[in-house]
């Protein structure tokens, strides 16, 4: 049943998000980068938030909340700048709050360093999602890049089911082998080339793209990890429900996050 619901929630919301692609304005995208951003924040400090008394301060998380919104849009416009100082308030926020809450909670700095990792992590590389946009063929290098994640996830459940029997990270995510994470570097490999060429036509340019795909994989893959540590530090399966089939948005998302800024790097340093 959840393998079904999982590819009746992608059926359903991948034509919808290559509309907006599309279809939308760089405003438009960034609307829903946010929406997601919100959605994984909220999931992450519920994560990170769940050991003592379970509960993240209220100003923590709407220091987030805004900080994803105003960065993401900083994004979209195309401003370093605006990204820049949307951090710098984030941090005098942040130390707005230690300055209120320093003799009522002994782990204030514990606390703020969180929120920064949550931002680091979730934020800002979705904001390279914007930043690509405004590249020539951005529209077309980031269907791309989802369709290499989601055959990333896809060969590698697969393979692992079919073939796995070498464990990748017993202590992390005993369910994931050796096996299926060669299988879905393969299968990124391959759809990397296929779509290389249905989108841009030429076959160098394919080729050039062979790497970037192989190391997009590689960097999903450890998203994926990473997020399933911190899921394990906290005794949690889930990070949410929102999505049936995938659990919640920072579970969707994870080997995103991490892949969105190497194809970026890769955009600018290689082509």
């Amino acid at each position: 049943m959840q393998h079904a619901q999982r590819w009746i929630t992608t059926i359903v919301l991948a034509p919808l998000v290559i509309w907006i692609l599309i279809k939308g304005t760089p405003m438009i995208l960034a609307a829903l980068v946010t929406v997601v951003a919100i959605f994984a924040i909220k999931e992450y400090l519920r994560i990170i938030f769940s050991h003592g008394d379970g509960s993240c301060p209220w100003f923590i998380t709407a220091i987030s909340f805004v900080t994803c919104i105003f960065f993401i849009f900083g994004a979209a416009a195309g401003s370093w700048q605006t990204m820049f100082l949307v951090l710098a308030l984030n941090f005098i926020l942040l130390s707005v709050f230690v300055l209120f809450a320093f003799t009522a909670r002994s782990d204030i700095f514990d606390t703020i360093s969180r929120q920064v990792l949550g931002i680091l992590y979730i934020p800002f590389p979705l904001s390279f999602l914007l930043l690509i946009r405004h590249m020539d063929d951005g529209i077309l290098w980031i269907i791309w890049l989802l369709i290499v994640c989601f055959i990333n996830d896809t060969g590698a459940f697969y393979t692992g089911t079919f073939f796995g029997k070498n464990k990748l990270s017993p202590h992390i995510s005993p369910n994931k082998t050796i096996e299926g994470s060669m299988g879905g570097i393969a299968a990124s490999m391959t759809a990397g080339i296929v779509f290389s060429m249905v989108f841009f036509g030429s076959p160098v340019l394919a080729l050039i793209t062979l790497p970037c795909s192989f190391l997009i994989a590689i960097a999903g893959q450890v998203g994926d990890l990473f997020e399933s540590a911190l899921k394990r530090a906290s005794s949690i399966k889930d990070s949410g429900r929102i999505l049936p089939g995938h659990g919640g948005m920072l579970d969707r998302i994870d080997g995103l996050l991490f892949a969105v800024p190497v194809l970026y790097g890769y955009l600018v340093v290689v082509l």
